[in-house]
């Protein structure tokens, strides 16, 4: 098994990203394992960390009073669960359940926002990375509303 180091390293999230950076964001970092069906967050609830996925799945869901528990998207490998953390009040936006045993690496955004004070730079670079993926997940649930509403006709 890679080290955690590695594993940032290694991820496709930080490809590019300097060895001086991996070297921050390991002190922020932890393995954790996700048993199939567990909740990693649940929707408004606050958030405290994101994590890098390495194996396994997590499906982000939204809570629909016409069709329960909706799947807007779901990651898996060389995808990260969690932005939330960037903005305050810091609360999760989604539900996150491991659709399989999933395993990631967590990182502390308390620890982060830290390094950031320390190094701006390294905190533009992460904010760089995960404006895209903010757009590609409210994109995302965009279309699943779209696709709600139009059922309900």
């Amino acid at each position: 098994m890679e080290s955690i180091e590695q594993l940032i390293g290694n991820h496709s999230f930080f490809r590019g990203l300097g060895a001086e950076y991996v070297q921050l964001l390991k002190g922020c970092a932890a393995g954790v394992h996700f048993e199939t069906g567990a909740y990693i967050r649940r929707e408004s609830e606050e958030t405290g960390e994101f994590h890098l996925i390495v194996k396994g799945g997590v499906a982000l869901e939204v809570y629909s009073p016409v069709k329960g528990a909706v799947t807007v998207l779901t990651v898996g490998p060389g995808d990260i669960l969690g932005w939330s953390w960037l903005i305050t009040p810091y609360r999760s936006h989604f539900d996150a359940r491991a659709v399989e045993p999933t395993y990631a690496i967590r990182l502390d955004a308390t620890c982060l926002r830290k390094k950031f004070a320390q190094d701006p730079a390294l905190e533009l670079a992460l904010y760089k990375r995960f404006v895209p993926i903010i757009v590609g997940r409210m994109e995302a649930l965009t279309m699943q509303l779209l696709d709600l509403y139009s059922s309900q006709r």
